[in-house]
């Protein structure tokens, strides 16, 4: 067993607060990855609050890593020492139903095991994910990463906000010739405004703020149109061939629906704490439209993603925010696709070995407790760019 240090919520009601707990030794076909980046998911945020039910304390989140290899099993051949590589929302599978083999780990009919608080495969503790200093996984859920390293921190978010994304736009065959609605411009939306563009489609993004609209076009989007204007909503009505539907709040769908034209698509990725409202039958009767929903990628599809995206110079839009200055803007990281930097360093240490995570994420109250697991706490420094942000560090916690 090797200690790790990162950040965990020991209830649905505290904040992430310093954590130290042991990952497993290095097994014939494991990686060891160093954690250089960690997005914040919003399904980050729903695990910690138990807002879908079933969370398991501690809970370490975080399922958007990028890291540096350190070790690899005697068995892997496929990575080697210092590969940069990253880690989804999966870290394992039975391997054995007719979805594995199919390369659909994530509808695994036995229950796939997600990066945190998912039971692993066989029995055991919950795993304990990204928020921490690094990770030991299955070689088989480990995934290549070629962007230029300057790019690193904004592919993170790429392993949820892009493979949940990319996932359906290929499954319905977004391309060249087809009208493509993107619902919401969050952390999933704005990867699909982009991945549908780079697909080769006509995009219209759809939005309760104006103020989005400039962006929306920057990031690919050929049309903006704000929901809450039926001006704009009517001429787009049986129009659209696919719609991906990236709200995690509840709303109304039918005032989506009578945009499909006949036998058109729409997909749901954004996940509310709290059900929508059923559809109406005769707006899926009349125009044999559909609605669908789609859950994250297997590891062959995620891989791809991560090509195509490096192929097209494709990231994630992202900010740099290690400290929270207020537990307030929890659900503003969330909905905002912050990324976490996690690489630190000793002062005393080589620039690459591995050190512990002093940093906050974003949700640690300033009222937290340090670490204690850290022998030289006073002597850590982090990477730029946090220099920047340390001054702002909870006043209990000792400068160098």
């Amino acid at each position: 067993m090797t200690d790790a240090h990162g950040y965990a919520a020991q209830s649905p009601t505290s904040p992430l607060a310093p954590f130290s707990f042991q990952r497993r030794d290095l097994g014939a076909h494991d990686v060891a990855i160093d954690i250089l980046h960690c997005g914040v998911c919003h399904s980050d945020l729903h695990t910690a609050r138990n807002e879908w039910g079933g969370a398991v304390y501690p809970c370490v989140p975080g399922h958007e890593i990028v890291g540096r290899v350190t070790r690899v099993g005697a068995a892997v051949t496929s990575f080697a020492v210092g590969d940069t590589v990253g880690v989804g929302c999966l870290v394992d599978s039975c391997q054995r139903c007719d979805s594995c083999a199919e390369g659909l780990e994530q509808y695994c009919e036995n229950g796939f095991t997600g990066t945190y608080d998912s039971k692993e495969q066989g029995g055991g503790p919950n795993t304990l994910g990204g928020y921490s200093n690094h990770i030991v996984v299955k070689d088989k859920f480990v995934l290549r990463i070629t962007h230029p390293e300057a790019q690193l921190a904004a592919v993170a978010p790429l392993l949820c906000a892009g493979i949940t994304t990319y996932s359906p736009l290929r499954e319905w065959k977004v391309g060249p010739g087809s009208k493509v609605g993107i619902v919401g411009l969050g952390g999933l939306g704005h990867m699909g405004v982009k991945l549908a563009a780079a697909m080769g489609a006509h995009v219209v993004l759809f939005t309760t703020s104006p103020n989005k609209a400039e962006d929306a076009k920057r990031l690919g989007a050929a049309e903006v149109v704000v929901t809450k204007n039926p001006a704009e909503m009517k001429p787009h009505r049986n129009s659209l061939d696919f719609i991906l539907n990236t709200v995690a709040a509840s709303h109304s769908m039918d005032m989506f629906l009578t945009l499909l034209k006949r036998d058109g698509t729409m997909v749901l990725v954004g996940a509310p704490p709290t059900p929508h409202a059923p559809p109406g039958a005769f707006n899926l009767i009349f125009k044999r439209r559909r609605l669908a929903g789609s859950l994250i990628g297997g590891i062959a599809e995620t891989q791809e993603m991560l090509d195509f995206c490096a192929a097209h110079g494709i990231v994630s839009g992202h900010r740099d925010h290690p400290h929270a200055r207020h537990q307030r803007r929890l659900r503003a990281h969330a909905e905002e696709r912050r990324e976490v930097p996690l690489r630190h360093r000793h002062e005393h240490a080589p620039q690459s070995a591995v050190a512990p995570v002093h940093g906050d994420p974003g949700w640690l109250s300033a009222k937290s407790a340090r670490p204690t697991s850290c022998p030289s706490w006073t002597s850590c420094r982090p990477f730029h760019p946090w220099r920047s942000g340390w001054r702002r560090r909870p006043r209990r916690w000792p400068r160098a």
